[in-house]
């Protein structure tokens, strides 16, 4: 595949590998994991910020996250935002910490989760392919305009959609690897 091609493409396709990493450690796996809360916002004075920004995420125990807030007053809003958000726990608070008890994961919420993380890995194909038809737009443009030839043309279609190939099988991989995270007990 032509430098120009590949170097604006493949990037683009790492990238959406990583984000889909990403969003899946919001996927609760019966372990207690900070990164499960990476996304949550909390209204500080007015201002939705990160939790991060707002408190010390611990785990000091495998089912057990502890948020200590900067600032104590904050305490309210951060368990309303837990509380809001598709964790499915209950915090509970000693005026100065927030305890967030992870209990064990039934089975039926385990296959749920799967079908969420089979979901978020097929919307991420859905990306990849997205990125496989500009790919293929700019190649025909590429020969339209009399930059590469129609055999040329052709052999950069195979490659553009070996490319994605790859990136499919990538996703197919992770989603298979957090199922079994999920389902294990």
């Amino acid at each position: 595949m032509p430098d120009r091609f590949s170097q604006e493409y493949e990037p683009k396709m790492n990238k959406t590998i990583e984000v889909f990493k990403e969003d899946l450690n919001s996927v609760r796996a019966g372990r207690a994991n900070p990164a499960l809360l990476d996304k949550l916002m909390v209204s500080y004075y007015g201002v939705m910020t990160p939790l991060q920004q707002l408190a010390n995420v611990s785990a000091p125990e495998a089912r057990l996250l502890v948020i200590q807030p900067y600032d104590a007053s904050t305490i309210p809003d951060i368990e309303k935002e837990i509380q809001k958000s598709d964790l499915g726990i209950t915090p509970s608070n000693d005026g100065k910490l927030i305890r967030l008890p992870f209990p064990q994961l039934t089975e039926d919420r385990r296959k749920e989760l799967t079908k969420i993380v089979s979901k978020k890995g097929e919307d991420t194909k859905i990306i990849i392919r997205n990125l496989r038809r500009d790919l293929m737009d700019s190649i025909k443009k590429a020969e339209k305009d009399g930059d590469i030839s129609e055999d040329d043309r052709k052999t950069f279609e195979d490659d553009a959609q070996k490319l994605t190939d790859k990136y499919t099988e990538k996703i197919d991989a992770i989603t298979k690897d957090k199922q079994a995270e999920l389902m294990e007990v």
